[in-house]
């Protein structure tokens, strides 16, 4: 068990992290049952932010909450990123929201991977067949937007 200033200094780092990731202070003292998705994903960014690496991977980082939720943590990825500087590499099959915070996309399907297409996904259609069809999978938030993309969908 750390004692002395060594303890006071990590509780310090942790209030720090807590509050980086948009925690209330008295989380540290919470049992994982006792979050929420959105906050337990919050809990995970500020794990991987305490030993201040240059990259954090993202393994599906949103895949298990809701839209709004999803919004709210790609939010927060991106303040993270402003404020660190860290880098992150995300594997995710849901590319609007990894396109939030993406400059760049590498395909991959069956441990085969293309050249990184540094082309934004919100202004233009991506160059690889298989981004393209995993653009067109993803839920759209805005009804009358999915309304309008089924329609046109379904007349080419």
């Amino acid at each position: 068990m750390v004692q002395g200033a060594a303890a006071g200094e990590a509780r310090a780092r942790v209030q720090m992290l807590l509050d980086q990731v948009g925690l209330p202070r008295d989380a540290a003292e919470r049992l994982p049952r006792e979050f929420s998705g959105g906050q337990r994903q919050r809990v995970a960014i500020a794990r991987a932010l305490a030993p201040k690496p240059k990259l954090i991977v993202c393994d599906e980082p949103v895949s298990a909450l809701d839209l709004s939720t999803q919004a709210r943590v790609m939010d927060l990825f991106i303040d993270i990123q402003r404020s660190t500087g860290a880098a992150y590499l995300f594997v995710s099959h849901d590319l609007q929201s990894s396109a939030t915070s993406a400059t760049a996309s590498v395909p991959s399907t069956k441990a085969t991977s293309s050249k990184p297409d540094p082309r934004p996904w919100r202004t233009s259609t991506p160059e690889h067949p298989y981004t393209q069809k995993l653009l067109l999978a993803a839920p759209i938030a805005d009804p009358v937007e999915a309304a309008h993309e089924k329609r046109e969908s379904v007349s080419r």
